[in-house]
Formats: C-alpha cells, sequence, structure tokens
C-alpha cells in the first residue's frame, strides 16, 4: 500500500483510510508505539493499554471504602 506525506497545518502527515485503521484495528485516541529502523523504515504499533484485574480492582475499592467509608458519607 502506497501513502503521501502531506502538509497537515505546520506538520506533515499520512492520512490513513478507515479500512486501513479497521485492517490494522486502530481507533481514534490509539497510542502508537514509532519505531526507525536503520535505511528508514518506520515500524508503527498501538500500544496496549493498562488493563485493572477486576478482583485487584474491587479489592482496593474496599479498602478504600473502609478506610474513609465516614468521609464518603459526608462527602455523598
Amino acid at each position: 500500500m502506497r501513502k503521501k506525506i502531506i502538509k497537515i497545518g505546520n506538520s506533515h502527515g499520512i492520512v490513513f483510510d478507515s479500512s486501513l485503521m479497521e485492517l490494522a484495528r486502530l481507533k481514534i485516541g490509539d497510542e502508537l508505539d514509532l519505531e526507525l529502523h536503520s535505511g528508514g523504515a518506520i515500524t508503527l504499533l498501538r500500544v496496549e493499554p493498562d488493563t485493572i484485574d477486576p478482583e485487584r480492582a474491587s479489592e482496593t475499592a474496599r479498602r478504600l471504602i473502609g478506610k474513609n467509608g465516614e468521609l464518603f458519607r459526608r462527602l455523598s
């Protein structure tokens, strides 16, 4: 697939059409890790968002509510 570098404001960019976004499983707002290789090759990899283990999140919430229950009641 060939793309052309275009001017976007004071910068330069490549437009990713919707079919390319779909094939690469990208969406607006995704973070990409850019790596420059010798010879000028560029690799873009989607950065996987950190996930929170539901059990750990639940345990942390219970601990915080237990420690700060009175404060939460006054704030509500």
